[in-house]
């Protein structure tokens, strides 16, 4: 099944159909919503469990957290796929998470417009790590960058010279301000979290939430507030197409 979409500003949009929901006794417009509050607010399962309940839909916790575990990736693949390619520059930055007490390190890329290519989550911060990183975007992207930004760490410097020697590189933190400011929603949610479980749990929520929250994080900063109010109907209309919930009756 193949479904078509017109957006305002953005022409027409071709994706695969939403994913199945066959033997969930919630609606999807239900299950879409709980998924969405989880990835795009620093909230935990309990606290979305609390804000349904004002709305008079009884869910369990447990319930929700089964829903971001099955639909979370497919809902942040679903606008990745609608994107065009990542820009020709990258920002890339390392961060030190907390995970069951001890310390991992998330890798991210960003690039010129904001949009993320892609996370790892990964017990070291060396070359090795650095490598493994370059070889996952470009195979999620289907792309080599024309230049990359990162900061001081050498292991930047020796996994480049392996892993993309064709591509320039510039070494500055000054330079890199776009990719750590990315690292703010991830310390939000760690701080709420009070840290991620495991690394594989850590991988899994924020390659989803990398995919579904900057989709609601237009630059603001840029737009008028009619054109950011255009932009937002946008995306909630791609958010309802994609998780099979357009068309369907609203909850109150």
């Amino acid at each position: 099944m193949i479904l078509k979409l017109i957006v305002p500003g953005r022409g027409s949009l071709v994706a695969s159909a939403p994913p199945s929901y066959k033997g969930h006794r919630y609606p999807v417009e239900i299950i879409a919503h709980c998924v969405w509050l989880y990835h795009r607010f620093p909230l935990s399962f309990r606290e979305v469990e609390e804000l349904m309940l004002k709305r008079d839909v009884l869910v369990s916790h447990e319930t929700i957290r089964r829903w971001c575990l099955k639909f979370g990736q497919s809902y942040a693949d679903a606008p990745r796929r609608r994107r065009s390619r990542p820009g020709d520059k990258w920002h890339l930055d390392e961060v030190c998470i907390k995970i069951n007490r001890e310390h991992k390190y998330l890798w991210r890329a960003v690039d010129a417009a904001g949009t993320v290519p892609d996370i790892l989550v990964h017990n070291r911060r060396d070359k090795a790590a650095a490598k493994r990183f370059f070889g996952k975007l470009m195979k999620a992207t289907q792309s080599v960058p024309r230049v990359i930004v990162t900061d001081k760490p050498r292991s930047y410097g020796a996994a480049h010279r392996e892993a993309m020697p064709s591509v320039e590189h510039r070494c500055h933190k000054g330079l890199n301000n776009r990719a750590e400011n990315s690292h703010q929603p991830t310390r939000q949610r760690e701080r709420a979290m009070k840290s991620f479980p495991s690394v594989g749990g850590a991988q899994r929520f924020l390659s989803a939430s990398s995919g579904i929250s900057p989709h609601f994080r237009p630059r603001r900063h840029l737009m008028t507030a009619s054109d950011y109010r255009a932009e937002m109907t946008a995306r909630f209309a791609i958010k309802e197409q994609v998780t099979g919930a357009a068309g369907q009756p609203t909850t109150t």
